[in-house]
C-alpha cells in the first residue's frame, strides 16, 4: 500500500477505501437522501458509497430484472450525483439466494443486468453472497466442486465481462464466526484467496458479525487466508436487527494504526439516513488519524470514571485538548462531530413519516447469556427445518439446560414492555415467519415506494414447529430470523405483464442492445402498479377502561428459477480467469502471495455444517429484529424536504482545528429563546442511544443513580441516628430528577426543531427513553414517602439487570452479539424494575411526551372521583343513571375505599400540558422540585387516571367493614331504595353497602396466588394523549406491591363489561375465575 505522510489524511490515499454502503434490512434511504450523503462524503474527504439496500425492490428478491425507465433515470442520476462530487459510485446485487451458479442463462441474466447499470455510468460493482444458505443445487453440485467454486467462477466470469472494473465481493463466510471450522482451515475462504482475482476486494466484518474491536492479529489473519488485505464491511453502527435502538456514539474499537493493513472501510450505520451524522463523520476523522490516543487514556472504569463526576453530574470523560492534530480520541471526536451536527436540526426539511425497520413477527428463540464462557466455534442452527447442529471443534463445550435459561431469555427476547406469561410453550414453537414487504427507492427523489401487491420471493426455510434440546452450548447465538408472511395472490395484470416483458428481454440478447430497448420501456411506464405509501397509519383504538362498571350496557411465490445447468466443457476450469498481472494499475493492491502457490486444503467440510447461525434468511450481517406489532409498517409519506447544502467545504480534520480555535457552536444556552437545540442536549441523545456495546456516561449515570436509590430506599426512613444517610439519598434523587427533565427537554427541543425529517427519525427513540425515565421518577417519587417495609430491598431487586453477576460483562465484553441484549439503554433502565413486562408498543410514537406518574395526594380525590364517574360505565360516563344528589355513590362504592384505607398505594397519571419546570443548573441540590407551584407558564397538571390496590384483598374487605362501610350506610340509607328516581345501578350502589357482608368474594384460587387488589381508571383518548400511560401506571403501582413483598394481584369486574375485560388483558391481566354473581376475576403475576 502506499505510504503516506503524517500530515496527509488517510482517506486521501488512493488505495484506501472509506465511505458508507447502505447495506441494511428495512426502508431504503431516498434518492435525495443519497444525493446529500455525496456531498457529504466529499466534505469529509471520504470516497465511496456501496449501494447495497436489502429490501429495495431490485438489489436482491427480484436481481433478475432489469429497470425500468423512470427507474433507470433515478439510478442514473444517481451516479453522476456521485461523479459530481468524486465519489465512486457501487452498485451491489444479491443474487444468491436462488441463483443457479452454473444455469448459463442465469449468468447471461446477470450480466445484462450489471450491463444495464453500467450503461447508466457505473464503473464499480459488488456481488454480495451474504446471509444464503452455503447449499447448492443439485445441477451446480454436478458442475462445481464446493460452494465457494460455483461462487469465485461466477464472479471472475462477471468481472471479466464488465472490462474488470473496481470489483467487490462479499463471501458467505464474512467474520470469523461464519468461518468453518476456523478461519485458517476454512476450505471456503481459502479457495476464495486462491480462485478469485486479485483485482476484486473482498469484504470483512470482523471477528463477528457486530465486532466490538479489530485487531491487527485478526486483520493479518484473514488477509494471510484471502491473499489480500479486506474491505472491512463495519456494522458497529448497524440497527436494523432492534426496533428499540439507534447508535449515536463515534465510532471506536478500531485504531487507526490497522488502516495500513486494510483496503479500506465501509461503515453500515443506522437506517435512520439523518441520524448517521455522528457515525460517518467520526469514521472519516478516523481515517485521517494515524495513532489512537494512549491507552491510559482508555483504562479507567466506568465505575471510577462515575465517582468523578463534575458539579454538574456529569462525567468527566472527554479527552484532553493537547492530544495531535493525527491522535484519536472517541470522546473527543464526538464532541466535534456534535458541532457538526447541531446546524442540521436547524434545516428546513418536511418528515416522511415514521421510520420503522423491518420486523418479523418472531420470536426469537431462548439465547443462554451466563454463564460466560470462552468463544468455542460452533455452528448450529435452532430454526431450520434442513440443518443439524455440528460442533466443529475438539473442545468440550459446556452445555446448560433450556428450562434453567427460559427465564433470561424471556428477558432477553421479548420487548422491554411487552408482558411475559408463562404458557409453558417454548418461545420456537411460537415461530410465525412473515415476509418483508416489496420497496422501490428508485422511482422517486423523495419518497420510498411499496408494493404489496408483488410478492416476496424468499421463501421460509425454518419449520414452524421445531422444540428445543435439553441442552444447547453456551456459546450458541442464533440471529434473528428474517420472516417471510404468505401474500395474497392478487397480482395485478400489468405487474404480470412487465414481468413477462422482462422475461422476454433477457431471453432475447437483441432486445438490450438495440437502441429502442428504453423507448420500448417507456411506452408500458404507466402500466407500473407501484403504489406510492402515502397512507396514514389507522388510528388507534380508543381506550375504555375503568374498574368494576356500575349498570349493564349492551405460500410465498417465488420468480421462476432458470433450468438446469448446461453442459459444460470438457477440460475447461471455470475458475482460472485472473487477467494478466501486467494490467494491474499502480493503484492496485499486490497479491501478497503467488497466485501459483494455493493453500492446500482438504475438502473437510462436513455436508450438514451451516456456515450462518440461522436459517437461509437469518444469520445476517443486519439481522431482521424481534417481533413487534410493527412488523410490515413501511409506508412513507409524500413529502417534498428541503435539500440546504454546506458550502463550508470543511473537513473533519478542519472542524476539529476550528473547534480547538473556539469556534465550536452553541453550547448550554439552547439559542436566544432557550428552546433550540443545544450541544448538550445532543451529548445526553448520543449518551443515552451510544454503542452497541456501551452506554454513554450519561445513560450509566442514570443507571447507577437509579439503582442506587432503589437499594437504599431503606435510608429514607425515619432513622435519627444517622441524618446524613437520608441527606445523600434526597441528593441523589434530586439528580436523578433533573436528568429526566433534561431528557424531556431534549424531546421538546427536538419536537420544535425545523428539521422534521431529522426529528421523525429521532423521536420515536427519544419518546421511548421519557417514557421510561417518567416510570422511574414515578416510583421513586412513591419511594421518597417511605411507605415500605425495612426489608424493601429483599424484594426490589431485579433478577436480570445490568447490575446482576455477569451481565454487565457479557454486555460490554463483545463476546455476544448485541441482539442478544435486547432494548437498548431504555431496557436496561427498564429492568431495573422488579415487575416483568407491561403493554405492547404503540404503533407509532405519540406526539406528545410522555405523561408523568406519581403517588396519589390528598388534594387528588376530587380528580380521582370525576375520573370513576366518567369511566364506570364500562369505561364510559355514568351521570344519567343516578340523581343529582347522589352522584358521589359510584365512587364511594369503587375507589374512596382504596384512597381512605390505603392511600400509600395509590397512583395517579397527570397531563401537564407541555408546560415546563423551571430549571434548577445544579443536578446535585436538594429542594421538592416537582411541586405545581414551580410551572414556569402557570398551568398545573391534570388528572387523567388512576389506579389503587390493597395489598391484602381479604383484610381490605374487613377493614371496610369496620372503617367504611358503617359510615356509607348512615350516608346512603336504606330508605332511598323507595325513591322512585333511582335506576337500577344505584339501588345495586346502596344495596351493594348494606349487605356487603354477604357479598361473595374472590375464592381461595384466586386470592392465594394472586391476594392483592387493584382498581384501575384511566380517560380514553382524547383526554389521555399517552397511549402508553395506563401500562406505565400499572407497572409502577405494581412495582410499588413488589416492594411490599407481594407478586400477583387480582382486579373483579362484571360479566358485562366488555372494554373492561379488554383493557385489563392488554396489561396482562388473564381471567382466572367467573363467580355465580355475574363476577369475573381478572389476574396478573409480577
Amino acid at each position: 500500500m502506499t505510504e503516506s505522510s503524517p500530515d496527509e489524511p488517510s482517506s486521501n490515499r488512493k488505495d484506501f477505501i472509506c465511505g458508507v454502503v447502505e447495506g441494511f434490512y428495512g426502508r431504503p434511504w431516498t434518492t435525495e437522501q443519497r444525493k446529500d450523503l455525496f456531498q457529504k462524503l466529499k466534505k469529509w474527504g471520504m470516497d465511496m458509497y456501496v449501494y447495497a439496500p436489502k429490501d429495495d425492490y431490485k438489489h436482491r428478491a427480484y436481481w433478475r430484472e432489469l429497470y425500468t425507465v423512470e427507474e433507470a433515470e433515478h439510478l442514473t442520476s444517481l451516479i453522476s450525483a456521485a461523479k459530481s462530487q468524486g465519489i465512486i459510485f457501487c452498485y451491489a446485487l444479491s443474487p444468491g439466494l436462488d441463483i443457479t451458479y452454473s444455469s448459463q442463462k442465469e449468468i447471461t441474466t446477470l450480466k445484462r443486468k450489471l450491463e444495464q447499470v453500467s450503461q447508466f455510468g457505473c464503473t464499480c460493482f459488488a456481488l454480495l453472497f451474504d446471509d444464503i444458505e452455503p447449499e447448492m443445487s443439485e445441477a451446480d453440485k454436478q458442475i462445481f466442486q464446493s460452494f465457494a467454486h460455483a461462487q469465485v467462477s461466477v464472479t471472475n466470469e462477471i468481472h471479466q465481462h464488465l472490462g474488470c472494473p473496481r470489483f467487490l465481493l462479499c463471501p458467505t463466510q464474512y467474520c470469523s464466526t461464519r468461518a468453518v471450522p476456523t478461519v485458517n482451515s476454512s476450505e471456503y475462504l481459502n479457495t476464495l484467496g486462491t480462485k478469485l482475482s486479485q483485482q476484486i476486494d473482498i469484504m470483512w466484518t470482523g471477528p463477528k458479525v457486530i465486532s466490538k474491536t479489530l485487531t491487527t492479529e485478526c486483520i493479518e489473519e484473514i488477509t494471510q487466508v484471502l491473499r489480500r488485505p479486506p474491505v472491512i464491511w463495519d456494522n458497529l453502527h448497524a440497527n436494523d436487527y432492534d426496533q428499540k435502538r439507534i447508535f449515536l456514539g463515534p465510532y471506536c474499537g478500531r485504531s487507526p494504526e490497522l488502516i495500513p493493513l486494510l483496503r479500506g472501510v465501509l461503515t453500515n450505520p443506522n437506517c435512520e439516513y439523518n441520524a448517521n451524522m455522528i457515525p460517518i463523520w467520526t469514521l472519516a476523522h478516523w481515517a485521517s488519524c494515524s495513532l489512537d490516543a494512549p491507552a491510559h487514556m482508555e483504562a479507567v472504569s466506568w465505575d471510577i470514571k462515575l465517582e468523578r463526576e463534575s458539579e454538574q453530574g456529569v462525567c468527566d470523560d472527554e479527552a484532553p485538548l493537547t492530544l495531535g492534530k493525527h491522535v484519536y480520541h472517541h470522546r473527543q471526536a464526538l464532541r466535534h462531530a456534535i458541532n457538526e451536527w447541531l446546524p442540521e436540526f436547524s434545516i428546513p426539511k418536511t418528515a416522511q413519516g415514521p421510520i420503522i425497520k423491518a420486523q418479523p413477527s418472531v420470536t426469537v428463540p431462548p439465547v443462554p447469556i451466563i454463564p460466560i464462557m470462552p468463544s468455542v466455534n460452533t455452528c448450529m442452527s435452532l430454526v431450520t427445518g434442513t440443518s443439524s447442529t455440528c460442533t466443529t471443534s475438539t473442545a468440550n463445550i459446556p452445555t446448560v439446560h433450556t428450562s434453567q435459561l427460559q427465564a433470561l431469555a424471556d428477558v432477553c427476547s421479548a420487548a422491554p414492555d411487552r408482558p411475559i406469561l408463562s404458557t409453558g410453550i417454548s418461545p420456537i414453537e411460537t415461530f410465525n415467519p412473515v415476509s418483508n414487504p416489496v420497496m422501490n427507492s428508485l422511482v422517486s427523489p423523495t419518497k420510498v415506494i411499496l408494493n404489496e401487491s408483488i410478492p416476496n420471493p424468499i421463501i421460509p426455510m425454518a419449520s414452524s414447529n421445531i422444540s428445543l434440546p435439553s441442552e444447547i452450548p453456551v456459546s450458541t447465538l442464533p440471529v434473528p430470523i428474517l420472516g417471510i408472511k404468505v401474500l395474497e395472490d392478487n397480482m395485478e395484470k400489468s405487474d404480470q405483464s412487465m414481468s413477462e416483458k422482462i422475461d422476454e428481454t433477457i431471453s432475447n440478447d437483441s432486445v438490450l442492445e438495440g437502441t429502442s430497448f428504453l423507448e420500448d420501456m417507456k411506452k408500458d411506464k404507466e402500466d407500473d402498479t407501484i403504489i406510492v405509501d402515502d397512507v396514514d397509519a389507522p388510528i388507534e383504538e380508543q381506550q375504555r377502561n375503568g374498574d368494576m362498571s356500575i349498570g349493564d350496557t349492551p405460500q410465498t411465490l417465488s420468480p421462476n428459477r432458470s433450468s438446469a445447468a448446461e453442459a459444460v466443457e470438457a477440460g475447461l476450469e471455470p475458475l482460472d480467469v485472473d487477467p494478466p498481472p501486467a494490467a494491474a494499475g499502480p493503484g492496485d493492491p499486490v497479491d501478497p502471495s503467488d497466485s501459483e502457490n494455493p493453500v492446500d486444503a482438504a475438502d473437510t467440510t462436513d455436508p450438514d455444517v451451516i456456515m450462518n447461525d440461522g436459517t437461509s434468511e437469518n444469520g445476517s450481517m443486519q439481522v431482521e429484529p424481534s417481533n413487534s406489532p410493527l412488523s410490515t409498517d413501511m409506508m412513507v409519506e409524500p413529502v417534498d424536504p428541503v435539500d440546504v447544502v454546506d458550502d463550508s467545504g470543511a473537513s473533519p480534520r478542519e472542524a476539529v482545528e476550528a473547534v480547538e480555535a473556539g469556534e465550536a457552536g452553541e453550547g448550554e444556552t439552547g439559542g436566544e429563546d432557550g428552546s433550540s437545540l443545544c450541544a448538550e442536549d445532543l451529548v445526553l441523545l448520543c449518551d443515552a442511544f451510544y454503542l452497541p456495546f456501551e452506554h454513554g456516561s450519561r445513560g450509566l449515570r442514570l443507571l447507577h443513580d437509579f439503582h442506587w436509590l432503589a437499594c437504599h430506599a431503606a435510608s429514607v426512613l425515619p432513622r435519627p441516628n444517622k441524618p446524613h444517610e437520608t441527606s445523600e439519598w434526597m441528593r441523589r434523587r434530586a439528580r436523578f430528577a433533573w436528568w429526566t427533565r433534561r431528557a424531556r427537554r431534549l424531546a421538546r427541543r427536538l419536537a420544535a426543531a425545523a428539521n422534521r425529517e431529522l426529528h421523525a427519525e429521532l423521536q420515536p427513540y427519544v419518546w421511548e427513553l421519557c417514557a421510561v425515565l417518567a416510570l422511574l421518577e414515578g416510583f421513586v417519587r412513591w419511594l421518597e414517602l417511605g411507605k415500605f417495609p425495612p426489608n424493601i430491598a429483599t424484594y426490589t431487586q431485579g433478577t436480570y439487570t445490568w447490575f446482576s453477576k455477569g451481565w454487565r460483562a457479557a454486555f460490554e465484553s463483545g463476546a455476544q452479539e448485541p441482539w442478544v441484549f435486547r432494548g437498548g439503554l431504555a431496557a436496561d433502565l427498564r429492568r431495573l424494575l422488579p415487575v416483568d413486562g407491561a403493554a405492547p408498543d404503540p404503533p407509532r410514537a405519540p406526539p406528545a411526551l410522555p405523561l408523568a406518574l406519581r403517588p396519589y395526594a390528598a388534594a387528588d380525590e376530587r380528580a380521582v372521583c370525576a375520573i370513576c364517574h366518567k369511566t364506570c360505565r364500562d369505561g364510559s360516563d355514568c351521570s344519567d343513571l343516578f340523581p343529582s344528589d347522589l352522584q358521589t355513590l359510584p365512587a364511594d362504592r369503587l375507589v374512596v375505599p382504596f384512597l381512605t384505607l390505603t392511600p400509600e398505594l395509590c397512583m395517579v397519571i397527570e397531563d401537564d400540558q407541555e408546560c415546563t419546570l423551571r430549571y434548577c443548573d445544579d443536578p446535585d441540590s436538594e429542594g421538592s422540585d416537582h411541586k405545581l407551584e414551580d410551572r414556569i407558564n402557570g398551568t398545573k397538571p391534570e388528572i387523567v387516571g388512576y389506579a389503587c390496590a390493597a395489598l391484602n384483598s381479604k383484610e381490605f374487605y374487613k377493614r371496610q367493614e369496620i372503617a367504611w362501610i358503617p359510615e356509607m350506610c348512615n350516608k346512603y340509607p336504606e330508605s332511598l331504595m323507595e325513591r322512585e328516581d333511582l335506576s337500577q345501578a344505584a339501588k345495586d350502589c346502596i344495596w351493594h353497602f348494606h349487605q356487603f357482608s354477604r357479598l361473595e368474594r374472590a375464592p381461595e384460587s384466586v386470592t392465594r396466588a394472586h391476594p392483592a387488589l387493584l382498581t384501575c381508571c384511566v380517560l380514553p383518548p382524547p383526554a389521555c394523549r399517552d397511549p402508553l400511560a395506563p401500562a406505565r401506571l400499572l407497572t409502577c403501582l405494581l412495582a410499588a406491591l413488589r416492594a411490599h413483598g407481594a407478586n400477583g394481584v387480582h382486579a373483579c369486574i362484571n360479566a358485562t363489561d366488555h372494554y373492561l375485560h379488554q383493557f385489563y388483558s392488554k396489561l396482562g391481566f388473564v381471567e382466572v375465575h367467573r363467580g355465580g354473581a355475574g363476577r369475573v376475576y381478572l389476574a396478573r403475576s409480577f
